[in-house]
């Protein structure tokens, strides 16, 4: 804490712990035991259709802040050399879920198929309009959330004893698990490195609370039984696991 108050971090990860009691509950209900299998399926089905949209996403984002960088934006310059690096960083994660889905044993046309739910389309949606039609940096509060609420590292050997699950049918749990603890850090060194206004501060914390919202309702969705209908304002599928 600073003379000044609190690092602009530390007020977006106290206002996430006060708001994400949701999603935590959530989380747990999904990777319960019961019927992991068929969940589990499911869950990579519909983080895969979060996760292809992280690198194009990003290099919009990356776009849009270069453009910004030329007209003298004083925070577009650390914003896009954090992308650069993010980007390499998470390449290839979306072809990890396919082969994940395939040692499972469904077929990558579970994920490649169906039209991504509006959920999804939310999740990720608000942020290509946010990029486009405000400034990139409201995506950090996005890449928080779902850096943030990543598997926790006991994950991967419970889904393994609950489902019998091959080991190359875990790898991008077994992977987030260990990277993103890092890469959050990486993120929050950022945030109070920029020179943000107050008013670009609240540009990410609305970024992360509608993205905590979103992925909480992702996971409602998924921690459903098959049969189960769905209550009514839920649309269709998707993601992550709990590091707390």
């Amino acid at each position: 804490m600073s003379a000044s108050g609190p690092s602009s971090s530390t007020r977006l990860r106290v206002t996430l712990r006060l708001t994400d009691t949701e999603l935590l509950g959530a989380m747990e209900h999904m990777w319960r035991a019961e019927e992991l299998l068929p969940r589990y399926r499911r869950y990579l089905c519909a983080m895969h259709t979060v996760v292809r949209a992280s690198v194009p996403l990003m290099e919009r984002a990356l776009e849009r802040a270069a453009l910004l960088e030329a007209h003298g934006d004083p925070l577009a310059g650390p914003l896009a050399a954090y992308l650069r690096e993010h980007i390499r960083e998470e390449e290839g994660h979306d072809a990890w879920l396919l082969e994940d889905i395939r040692a499972a044993g469904s077929p990558p046309g579970d994920a490649l198929g169906p039209m991504p739910s509006p959920v999804v389309a939310a999740l990720a949606g608000s942020q290509y309009y946010w990029v486009e039609h405000h400034h990139p940096v409201a995506l950090l509060g996005y890449i928080a959330v779902l850096e943030g609420y990543a598997p926790a590292p006991d994950l991967t050997p419970r889904i393994a004893a609950t489902t019998g699950l091959p080991d190359t049918a875990l790898r991008t749990v077994r992977e987030h698990a260990a990277l993103d603890t890092g890469h959050l850090d990486e993120l929050y060194a950022l945030l109070d490195r920029l020179p943000l206004t107050r008013g670009q501060e609240s540009d990410v914390t609305v970024s992360a609370l509608h993205s905590l919202d979103a992925l909480t309702r992702l996971f409602v969705r998924l921690g459903r039984s098959a049969a189960a209908p769905l209550p009514r304002g839920a649309g269709p599928s998707s993601p992550t696991g709990v590091t707390r």
